[in-house]
């Protein structure tokens, strides 16, 4: 009601007057945490692609991978990725049709790549990025042999693991089909 009685004169002046003060606002910035130094950047730009690009060096096999599951995993995804308090892990291999579908590392994730990414990303949930690129690969190793995916022994590194095919990799639908 009371906009509506103003001139318009005022009326556009007590826009701009809010525009500009929102615009002032924006530019000198609410003076909140510093800037991150480029090493900073660095040490947490570990994204590893689909086709294996920016995987480091280092190598683990599934048998390796079974006494670090047992030690910083078990406790959280169960025995042999069961599931327990978080996620889990393993089985699930044609449920996804079906009215109770399971989704786990093996039945449900397109890429062993993105295994390597998350976990060194993000495991162990209470201490992240403190496992080593060997430990990870194992663990990476670990989770598809339980997955069926790769043999018991089958080294997994950087040439090895992109080559791994996921057993739902085709079923996936790209959001934008002209690119890829």
């Amino acid at each position: 009601m009371f906009m509506a009685k103003l001139p318009a004169t005022i009326f556009v002046g007590f826009i701009f007057f809010i525009l500009g003060s929102q615009w002032a606002f924006a530019q000198n910035g609410p003076n909140l945490g510093v800037l991150a130094a480029s090493e900073e950047i660095v040490a947490w730009d570990i994204s590893i692609s689909p086709d294996g690009n920016g995987l480091p060096e280092g190598s683990g096999t599934a048998v390796g991978g079974k006494s670090i599951y047992m030690e910083k995993c078990l406790v959280c995804h169960g025995q042999e990725g069961s599931g327990l308090l978080n996620d889990r892990l393993a089985g699930g291999h044609g449920t996804l049709d079906g009215p109770a579908p399971i989704k786990t590392v093996g039945s449900y994730w397109p890429y062993a790549t993105t295994i390597f990414d998350y976990v060194r990303r993000a495991m162990p949930y209470l201490q992240p990025q403190t496992l080593s690129n060997e430990e990870v690969y194992a663990l990476t190793a670990y989770l598809l042999f339980l997955n069926g995916i790769i043999g018991e022994d089958e080294a997994m590194d950087a040439q090895t693991l992109p080559r791994v095919k996921m057993p739902n990799r085709d079923n996936f639908i790209l959001a934008y089909p002209g690119e890829k």
